[in-house]
């Protein structure tokens, strides 16, 4: 199988961190296609500073794909405190001096995933400064993926339009040519608007997206997310993902059914975050294939995908379409 995740943030990888262990026996070519558009913390300043796309997630994705995260894998996850560095990822900072280096971002984080050894490639989605911008139902416009959350925090509105700027910016052709050769797609898990969505909004990977007849693959959130998917049921989630970014061809959803622990549920209801309804018949009905199972783990109280469960039902469908086929 040669599959391609696309994504950001924590989730995708979770998904990384549980798929790399497939590599060699059921994946032949795994790869990420991950969003730049972060504006928060660290990527931030470091974004303002040197005019380069947003660190963050890819770090993330390399440590997850890492052969073995070990003290290295440790060393680029590890925040400074305190000074001028104060809240810097040392990943972030490795990177950025990389770029600078060789002239180029993507060389950086191949030489990055070369050091850390990753069982898959990691790919941005643009190597240009993008920003990500929404209008909500209150006529606000926001840009910045950290500030459109905040908004939508505070003003319980919702997302009306969201794009981002340049709006005629580039896809490096790896990509491209990833999505164009894959098996299957994976979108998601994560923010669906400030880590899935962003990805598609950039032309060549929508197009590239379009055109690959791989088998689409959305894994729905375990739980909401305040500013951006309040009350959403499953459902709610892959309809604005359709609408948002023109990919209308979802072959399978992926959704969680078990319910957290009561203490955890308790401490997330208190972040108005709450479960996901899996309103599964109403996305059978659009002709999409449900897969419904329990897929999260809790560990340091965290309500996430267990990625051994995710890894192992992603093979299971491409293996069961594949004997289909």
């Amino acid at each position: 199988m040669k599959l391609v995740a696309i994504g950001g943030g924590t989730g995708l990888s979770t998904l990384l961190r549980g798929l790399k262990e497939k590599v060699g026996r059921y994946i032949e070519d795994l790869s990420a296609v991950v969003t730049v558009a972060d504006s928060g913390g660290s990527t931030g300043r470091l974004r303002k500073l040197y005019n380069v796309p947003a660190p963050g997630d890819i770090r993330n994705c390399i440590v997850a794909l890492s052969e073995s995260e070990d003290i290295i894998g440790e060393l680029f996850q590890f925040r400074f405190s305190g000074g001028e560095l104060n809240g810097h990822a040392f990943g972030n900072l490795f990177l950025v001096a990389l770029t600078e280096l060789t002239g180029s971002f993507l060389q950086a984080v191949n030489i990055a995933s070369q050091i850390l050894r990753t069982k898959g490639e990691i790919i941005p989605a643009t190597l240009e400064s993008v920003q990500l911008c929404a209008k909500f139902s209150d006529g606000g416009v926001i840009c910045g993926e950290e500030e459109i959350t905040e908004y939508g925090k505070s003003d319980k509105v919702k997302v009306e339009k969201i794009w981002v700027e340049p709006e005629e910016v580039k896809a490096p052709i790896d990509a491209v040519a990833k999505i164009e050769s894959a098996n299957m797609i994976v979108f998601g898990p994560g923010s669906l608007y400030t880590s899935i969505i962003p990805n598609l909004l950039i032309k060549d990977i929508r197009e590239a997206v379009l055109r690959s007849p791989a088998l689409k693959v959305f894994v729905v959130n375990a739980m909401t997310q305040p500013g951006e998917t309040d009350a959403f049921t499953a459902y709610d989630h892959i309809k604005a993902f359709r609408d948002y970014t023109g990919i209308n061809k979802v072959d399978v959803a992926v959704v969680n059914t078990r319910m957290p622990s009561d203490q955890v549920l308790r401490r997330y209801l208190e972040q108005r975050q709450e479960p996901v309804i899996p309103d599964i018949a109403k996305i059978a009905k659009e002709g999409i294939e449900v897969y419904a199972e329990d897929l999260i783990g809790e560990k340091e109280d965290f309500v996430r995908h267990d990625p051994k469960r995710l890894a192992d039902l992603i093979v299971e469908i491409h293996r069961r379409h594949a004997v289909f086929s």
